[in-house]
């Protein structure tokens, strides 16, 4: 067992866990954040992403000794901003969420690829979100919303 600190949504987290625990067992388990799901365990869902300073992570896969000193966001923080209320308001008007267990998985990977690239092709759309898995939507609705936020989004500050 170590201390390991880092930040989850804005706010500071010391925690006593072995530094070989997945971050979503600490998220989830330790620090009571179920937003991020645990879908396959293996990093080919999306179910489990999470942010870290800048970037999608399957949090599954990432043992917390990586996030040192890190900045995470999880669903529960980024529904606090108005980037979240665009991706959702979108999913909303084009029925891209249906059960709802992939969607913020889907969302934080949308807001990671617009920061990047605000107006995306639809193959990068495609392409970025190919680390998430959705058996309900089939993948069009999710597309067009995103494609509809990038050409009518105009100056949001991603």
């Amino acid at each position: 067992m170590e201390n390991i600190s880092f930040y989850v949504d804005d706010k500071e987290v010391i925690i006593d866990v072995d530094p070989s625990t997945r971050l979503l067992d600490v998220l989830r388990i330790k620090l009571h954040i179920t937003g991020v799901k645990e879908g396959c365990g293996e990093g080919a869902c999306g179910a489990c992403s999470v942010i870290v300073d800048g970037v999608c992570y399957d949090s599954c896969l990432t043992p917390v000794a990586n996030v040192i000193g890190k900045h995470i966001i999880t669903i529960e923080g980024f529904r606090n901003t108005s980037q979240y209320r665009i991706i959702a308001d979108a999913f909303a008007d084009f029925g891209a969420s249906q059960c709802g267990f992939c969607t913020p998985g889907m969302i934080l990977n949308t807001y990671a690829l617009l920061k990047n690239n605000p107006h995306p092709t639809e193959e990068e759309v495609r392409v970025a979100l190919s680390g998430n898995l959705c058996r309900c939507t089939g993948y069009n609705a999710i597309v067009k919303a995103i494609l509809d936020i990038a050409e009518n989004g105009g100056d949001i500050e991603w």
